[in-house]
């Protein structure tokens, strides 16, 4: 059985475990990182400090959900893994793991930093930002296609499955059996199209802003597969935040355009190569699988077992469900085709 840290007792584990020495002055905060874990930030008065990442069983939403507790060690193989595939300091290094206890430890971010998520819902829309993350997508993408050593190590989707298959796209079936064939094909195709590591929690409440440096976080999902759900899965946020703002979406819009203009650039070289698999990172089919998985996890965000905190009213619940099932009805060609038709909903 685990020892669950808490912020009222992991000073005193710390000290155990000879991280903080005996006499050393250290305060605990817990952070609110999403709700599969236990995050929290060490300060330190001498020394740098870090943040410890503690796994759980059972997540923290309404509807019961659990994972396994070894899902922590993907994400700190992937950190460490991207150091080498994102430039320096974008995502924190590892600094000690406890493998009886299922916990790491992490650099800590300036705290002050800013939850690009906090930002959006603020109404402060940095096209930089959202140009930047498309370069860091890109660049994932890109430096792992069809990397063997990737796939040996993370060709294991039972965590994805756990957190996201499951959770968003075989629930939302439940309340729209109408698409359970559609469904079940949009994972059959997720399954043959496994080409690059993917994330699949490429999200506003995990990208940390600071001055101008951006940080990564929360890498439990990763699995080598197919980068349109990474697409999909981002874009989504973009799209339900145009929605949520409703006259001014158009400004989430423009930074779903400079996202997908700088990913796409920073791909670009599989896209021209001709070489044997590329043809699935080429742009016409690359934004055909990307929108269905738009799609489905737009609407997983109002039916799914993981719902947005932001739309609580019925109305704005509903055109997320309309638009979400017209992708999937009559599906757009293009990412900007997929714009246009929301602009044109929410103007009418």
């Amino acid at each position: 059985m685990i020892r669950e840290i808490t912020a009222d007792t992991v000073i005193n584990y710390l000290k155990e475990m000879q991280q903080l020495s005996p006499g050393e002055e250290a305060s605990a905060e817990a952070l609110a990182w999403g709700v599969s874990n236990i995050v929290i930030r060490i300060d330190r008065q001498a020394g740098d400090d870090f943040v410890i990442k503690q796994s759980r069983k059972q997540l923290r939403t309404q509807t019961e959900w659990f994972s396994q507790l070894e899902r922590i060690w993907r994400e700190l193989e992937v950190m460490q893994e991207l150091q080498n595939l994102l430039p320096a300091g974008v995502v924190p290094r590892v600094l000690f793991e406890d493998r009886d206890n299922y916990l790491f430890a992490m650099e800590a971010i300036d705290k002050d930093h800013k939850v690009w998520k906090a930002e959006l819902l603020d109404g402060i829309f940095d096209l930089s930002v959202a140009s930047r993350l498309g370069n860091y997508l890109g660049a994932i993408h890109r430096l792992s296609f069809e990397s063997q050593q990737f796939q040996e190590r993370w060709s294991d989707w039972t965590i994805f499955d756990q957190l996201r298959i499951d959770p968003f796209y075989r629930f939302i079936v439940k309340t729209h059996p109408e698409i359970k064939d559609w469904v079940d094909d949009l994972i059959a195709e997720m399954e043959g199209n496994q080409i690059c590591l993917v994330l699949a929690d490429f999200s506003p409440k995990n990208i940390l802003i600071s001055g101008d440096q951006i940080y990564l976080v929360d890498f439990e999902t990763a699995h080598y597969g197919d980068p349109a759900f990474d697409l999909g899965f981002f874009l989504s946020h973009l799209m339900l935040k145009a929605i949520y703002f409703r006259e001014r979406g158009a400004h989430c819009i423009r930074l779903v355009e400079c996202f997908w203009e700088q990913y796409l650039a920073e791909i670009q070289s599989l896209s021209d190569s001709g070489d044997k698999g590329t043809d699935k990172m080429g742009q016409q089919e690359l934004e055909r699988r990307t929108i269905r998985h738009l799609a489905a996890c737009m609407l997983a965000r109002v039916d799914g077992k993981s719902t947005v905190d932001y739309l609580c009213e019925p109305g704005l619940q509903d055109q997320v469900r309309s638009f979400a099932l017209s992708l999937i009805l009559d599906p757009p060609s293009t990412i900007h085709q997929s714009t246009l038709r929301l602009s044109e909903m929410q103007n009418s």
